[in-house]
């Protein structure tokens, strides 16, 4: 549906990054990175604003499917001066409008605090990105569902941080209902070669809810000791969430967007099975992890009542 010009793009702009290069791509107005250049580096100013061109061309065909998506006027930002000097491009990629007299943006984008927007693009990246490993994966009936639900709900909710975390837990709700484990557990994995690339880290699960928490998607956690199953060869732990973001549906809580973060951060040790128990003042969550995963439930578990927790 979506995900073949989305991939041709993504692919064309990271053709256009070096490793090496002096550039990089922000939002002019607030100076935030957007994807799918988030992290790419580009040689010189000519590449680095062919990239910001299809930068912008991949975030307008995005935005033709989810028309609340953030609008950046995305420049080329010069990182490496002397003395210390940053550069940046005074135009935008398409306009060549000066840097001071930039469009206007969306007027609930504009309101937005710097903390709202990132954790609204942090929404529409985990989205974008499930969207086009369900296209690559050519499960196109599915893209349609929850492209249709969106669309309902976007007549009736008016907030964007409200849609976004309703468009995550109407994907998440949608992924468990018509894909069995196995599938979700390939269109995850799909999808989180398809983010940029992380860094890997010693305690990837903290990591992942740290930077949740840093989002606001989480309001405080604390993990509990590992546990090591050693019959099966996994490993757990219990995580103890407050004001987490998504909200349960039908008796299920949506966890797309943390399993989604763990396959990107620990690809060698994989969530095979994630347990959500209600707490009465947040969510214990359980998380399994495998070697060679026998998946269950990924994107959207069943809520147990206090007493089935052990």
């Amino acid at each position: 549906m979506i995900g073949t010009t989305l991939g041709d793009i993504r692919d064309h702009i990271e053709a256009l990054a070096n490793e090496e290069g002096d550039y990089s791509l922000i939002c002019g107005r607030y100076g935030e990175r957007p994807i799918p250049a988030a992290g790419l580096r580009f040689e010189s100013r000519p590449t680095a604003r062919a990239a910001a061109q299809a930068t912008e061309q991949y975030r307008a065909a995005l935005r033709r499917y989810d028309p609340r998506l953030p609008q950046y006027d995305v420049i080329a930002q010069q990182a490496k001066q002397p003395h210390g000097v940053t550069e940046l491009d005074q135009h935008s990629s398409d306009t060549n409008v000066d840097h001071q007299s930039l469009p206007d943006l969306d007027p609930a984008t504009e309101r937005q605090h710097p903390e709202q927007r990132e954790l609204v693009e942090f929404c529409h990246r985990v989205a974008a990105t499930v969207f086009e490993a369900l296209s690559k994966q050519e499960y196109e009936a599915l893209e349609t569902v929850v492209m249709d639900s969106y669309f309902d709900l976007a007549e009736t909710v008016t907030d964007p941080n409200d849609l976004c975390l309703c468009l995550l837990e109407s994907m998440a709700t949608e992924l468990a209902t018509r894909l069995d484990p196995a599938e979700q557990a390939n269109v995850l994995s799909c999808a989180s070669t398809l983010l940029t690339p992380l860094a890997s880290v010693e305690k990837p699960v903290s990591t992942t809810f740290t930077r949740l928490q840093q989002l606001g998607f989480v309001g405080a956690y604390t993990q509990e000791p590992w546990s090591l199953g050693l019959d099966d060869g996994t490993r757990s732990v219990v995580i103890h969430l407050s004001e987490y973001a998504l909200s349960p549906q039908c008796g299920r809580l949506p966890v797309l967007p943390i399993v989604l973060d763990l396959y990107r951060r620990d690809p060698d040790w994989l969530p095979s099975v994630v347990r959500v128990v209600d707490g009465g003042d947040g969510w214990r969550v359980t998380l399994v992890l495998a070697r060679e995963a026998d998946p269950e439930g990924l994107t959207s578990v069943p809520i147990q009542p206090e007493k089935a927790y052990p």
